[in-house]
């Protein structure tokens, strides 16, 4: 069986790529899993250009098909930060919790009209003989006054999603994988590697 190596440490991310990539012909390795301790620098100014550069490192260094994302939320009241910053909101050890307070404090008092934000990702494929492709996939919604839900991760217990009056973080994983930006993403990778392995 084929390997694809996804470029990330983060275990919520792992167990959704896994979930959604099971029924492909593929072992999903995440970099631990994989041998790989790198820390990449994401200094592109887009979700693509940082999901390109983590993937090519990672492909160049292991000769394998790796996968990579970029991921973030756009808040639209915030001149769509904290965008490709996201992870590094608050600051470098910014727990999950207290960059979902920094938003929160950001909007305090913003009329829930104002408060429209997205969640973006854009996953990168780097494949050993050179070819790189991407797939993009967004998720509209609203930044809530509180947070609330104990499931997902990063920015999800503060991302209303009014079609299903809920955040991400009180969705079960299931239906959080079919409408999330990283599900959709994913959902069109697959058909691209579908083609390709």
């Amino acid at each position: 069986m084929k390997s694809l190596i996804f470029a990330t440490k983060n275990q919520g991310k792992i167990k959704e790529i896994k979930e959604i990539l099971k029924d492909l012909p593929i072992q999903v390795q995440s970099l631990e899993e994989a041998g790989i301790d790198i820390e990449i620098e994401e200094d592109g100014m887009t979700f693509e250009a940082n999901a390109i550069k983590k993937a090519k490192t990672i492909m160049e260094i292991t000769g394998n098909l790796v996968l990579a994302d970029d991921s973030g939320l756009e808040v639209d009241y915030l001149d769509k930060k904290p965008g490709v910053y996201s992870a590094r909101f608050g600051g470098p050890s910014a727990t999950d919790e207290e960059k979902n307070q920094k938003i929160l404090n950001l909007l305090q008092g913003v009329a829930e009209e104002k408060r429209t934000a997205r969640f973006v990702c854009v996953i990168a494929a780097a494949f050993p003989r050179g070819e790189v492709i991407t797939t993009r996939g967004t998720i509209e919604g609203i930044i809530a006054e509180k947070p609330s839900g104990e499931n997902g991760f990063g920015y999800d217990p503060i991302f209303y999603v009014p079609a299903y009056q809920c955040t991400t973080a009180e969705m079960v994983p299931e239906q959080k994988n079919a409408i999330s930006h990283r599900g959709k993403a994913l959902q069109e990778m697959k058909q691209q590697l579908e083609q390709r392995i």
